[in-house]
């Protein structure tokens, strides 16, 4: 399958298009979760990506998705990532997710770890299959690791 994306260092005048992205990734959701927001979806993306690395995934001008990290004293995290439900099962998550890992290892870091809703079975299981192990988990989250 051919590529149809590129990924490059979010700007703050990509936060409008990164929230609506945002939103409607994690609106598929909604019945799941009875309603509740997920965090990611309230959050101010200008904020944002003044604040954290942050990388969008362009198709043409459009924004079909984002990652967000940080860079910790032991481990790198992956704080946000999501894809546009135009965009997903093609690739992009695990491309992003590649794209997570050459940061971390560009920074030093032998090891990225993400943190994911109990609900959100799916991700849990991408990230199973993309080498990821669970190191812990709570009545909300799902905590993971990766050794890069």
């Amino acid at each position: 399958m051919k590529k149809k994306w590129n990924i490059r260092q979010a700007i703050v005048k990509d936060s409008i298009e990164l929230q609506k992205c945002m939103e409607l990734a994690y609106t598929s959701y909604k019945d799941r979760m009875e309603g509740k927001r997920l965090p990611p979806m309230d959050v101010n993306y200008s904020d944002e990506i003044r604040n954290y690395p942050s990388w969008v995934a362009v198709s043409g001008n459009k924004v079909v998705g984002g990652l967000f990290m940080m860079f910790e004293n032991e481990y790198a995290s992956i704080a946000n990532i999501a894809i546009h439900p135009d965009f997903q099962g093609q690739g992009l998550g695990g491309g992003l997710m590649k794209f997570a890992e050459t940061k971390a290892k560009d920074k030093g870091y032998s090891e990225l770890r993400l943190a994911t809703h109990i609900l959100l079975i799916e991700n849990v299981s991408l990230y199973l299959h993309l080498g990821w192990t669970e190191i812990d988990r709570d009545e909300v989250r799902v905590y993971m690791k990766k050794v890069i």
